[in-house]
């Protein structure tokens, strides 16, 4: 029995840049980090007794004898492309799916390398990435960028970028952040659940028809997201928390530029009802829904927020995630 742990991924800046359309020609540059909220996919043969050749259990559960009759896209391409059969799969995680925290890549991941172990053979950190970056992208013909992948592979927060000119090269670079800085970034931070979920590529699908289409707005407010990013590195790295936060805010309003789509009356309410708690916000992926982030200003609390927004939203499922940046 193979069991993999895979940590889930948040990117703070740069979101978009690492779509293929944009960095073949530009580059892209995502800073991101892992947080201590994982995915978890358990691997075994199935032995022969059964009236089904493979079982898997996700958010449903499937029993069939052939690799076609398999409905999960994920699953039944990366069965094909190792070659696996008769096999039990169980998929479990610490967060809901479409999420806006690359669930999927984590899952496609942690579900490579167990598939990889299962076989008896040894997979780099880089050839899951580049291997679930194939399994999303071509195979399963899903709109994304390409940090997902990495994201939950290298742990800390850290600079990932695409090359436009060695497009199968993907770089990571670690952040040197102070002990001291993590710790008050840890403090000040949280993640606020809107109580919805969304598919991603949807709404990265219409970013992506524009930018083909030469929509020279779209174009300039790619080149600027991609700029912060590089800009909130340097902030973190002289441990200036409030100079992240107020980057923060400047990608969200660029992020509501490239896509109106990425916020709802929903999400226009959660934040307007912390905003004096609160010092940066910005939400988590494409958006839509599925999970915000916020910088609480110094003194201020996540059962403040918490409080203030059970007040606003009372059993909607709003809720008030802290967490720590691992």
């Amino acid at each position: 029995m193979i069991i993999t742990k895979t940590p889930f991924r948040m990117s703070f800046f740069g979101g978009g840049t690492d779509m293929e359309s944009f960095f073949r020609e530009y580059g892209g540059a995502v800073l991101s980090t892992t947080f201590d909220k994982y995915c978890y996919v358990n691997v075994r043969h199935l032995p022969p007794f059964f009236s089904y050749a493979t079982e898997l259990s996700y958010a449903k559960t499937e029993r069939v004898n052939s690799l076609e009759e398999i409905e999960h896209p994920a699953i039944r391409n990366a069965m094909k492309m190792l070659d696996m059969h008769h096999i039990r799969l169980t998929y479990e995680a610490d967060l809901p799916a479409r999420s806006g925290l690359g669930t999927s890549s984590s899952f496609a991941v942690g579900m490579l390398n167990a598939f990889y172990a299962l076989k008896g053979q040894y997979a780099s950190k880089e050839k899951l990435a580049k291997e679930a970056i194939y399994l999303e992208r071509v195979l399963c013909a899903e709109a994304g960028g390409w940090q997902d992948q990495v994201g939950g592979l290298a742990p800390g927060i850290k600079m990932v970028t695409s090359d436009a000119a060695i497009v199968q090269e993907i770089g990571c670079s670690p952040c040197s952040i102070s002990t001291e800085t993590l710790q008050e970034l840890n403090e000040r931070f949280c993640l606020i659940y809107s109580g919805q979920r969304r598919l991603a590529r949807n709404l990265l699908r219409d970013i992506v028809s524009r930018y083909v289409s030469g929509n020279p707005d779209t174009v300039e407010v790619l080149y600027e997201i991609q700029r912060i990013a590089v800009l909130m590195r340097f902030e973190l790295e002289k441990g200036n928390v409030d100079g992240f936060a107020q980057l923060l805010n400047q990608h969200w309003e660029l992020s509501r530029r490239l896509d109106g789509g990425c916020t709802n009356t929903c999400i226009d309410m959660i934040f307007s009802s912390v905003e004096d708690l609160i010092d940066g916000k910005m939400i988590c992926g494409a958006g839509g829904g599925g999970f915000l982030q916020v910088i609480l200003k110094k003194g201020v609390t996540v059962e403040q927020v918490q409080k203030r927004l059970r007040e606003v939203f009372q059993d909607s499922g709003v809720e008030v995630w802290r967490c720590s940046l691992v």
